[in-house]
């Protein structure tokens, strides 16, 4: 089903490309348009940037699953497959798996443009491991909430309207300004949103900068989406599927 879910991928070249460029294009306009302007405390806006430019890749590209998901239901994909007893589980985890996968894929690009414009993390091996490992959860989650948002729309276009959600929660956080600096009034939402924490973490790993306890709620957040994500997946296929 992962296998699948990659060759669906490749043949659709344009989604393939936004999902790989949309990230290091928006890195590349914070960084040399408004990165002048911005004062996050650190030697260069490139630095602070990447963690939140790293998440928003993440959360986009794991928000195409939900359109793919609701494809799958509309052209009656799903219904074939259960009829040669391929289940629902299989198959949602099919498109998870592919779309950590991609994820990943996209992640070491926006690496590779970063380090070309500047970008020096200070994190050893174990840094690196670790942010890793907060992206994949990351990753995962977003993706599983973003197949049971497919099982929930009725159509691809519907579906569509989850990536302009993930794609946009990012900025009401610490990505690419500090929390002090917006309004008052929003600071109870930046700082209590699954991004701030993941971003924080990610961005202190990467900088050899102490993390707290951070990461665990990082992770905490990541658990509860992917618990949320597989209740509502089940239940959902159950129903779209009578």
């Amino acid at each position: 089903m992962a296998g699948r879910s990659l060759r669906l991928t490749f043949r659709n070249l344009d989604a393939l490309l936004i999902t790989l460029l949309l990230p290091v294009m928006l890195m590349l306009l914070f960084v040399y348009l408004f990165g002048g302007a911005i004062d996050t405390g650190t030697s260069a806006y490139v630095t602070y940037a990447v963690p939140g430019v790293l998440i928003i890749c993440a959360s986009y590209g794991a928000s195409m699953t939900a359109v793919i998901v609701a494809d799958d239901l509309g052209k009656g994909v799903v219904d074939r497959f259960r009829s040669m007893d391929i289940g629902g589980r299989a198959l949602l985890s099919g498109h998870v798996t592919a779309s950590t996968l991609r994820n990943l894929g996209s992640v070491t690009a926006v690496f590779a443009v970063a380090f070309l414009i500047g970008f020096r993390p200070g994190a050893g091996l174990a840094g690196w491991l670790a942010t890793a490992g907060v992206l994949i959860a990351f990753i995962i989650a977003m993706s599983a909430l973003s197949a049971a948002v497919g099982l929930l729309a009725r159509t691809p276009e519907a579906a569509s309207g989850f990536t302009f959600f993930v794609l946009f929660l990012p900025y009401p956080s610490s990505a690419f300004v500090p929390v002090d600096t917006m309004p008052g009034w929003l600071h109870g939402f930046a700082l209590n949103q699954p991004a701030t924490p993941v971003i924080e973490t990610v961005r202190g790993l990467l900088l050899g900068q102490p993390v707290g306890t951070r990461p665990w709620v990082a992770l905490a957040w990541c658990a509860g989406i992917l618990t949320l994500s597989i209740v509502m997946s089940g239940v959902l296929f159950r129903r779209r599927t009578r």
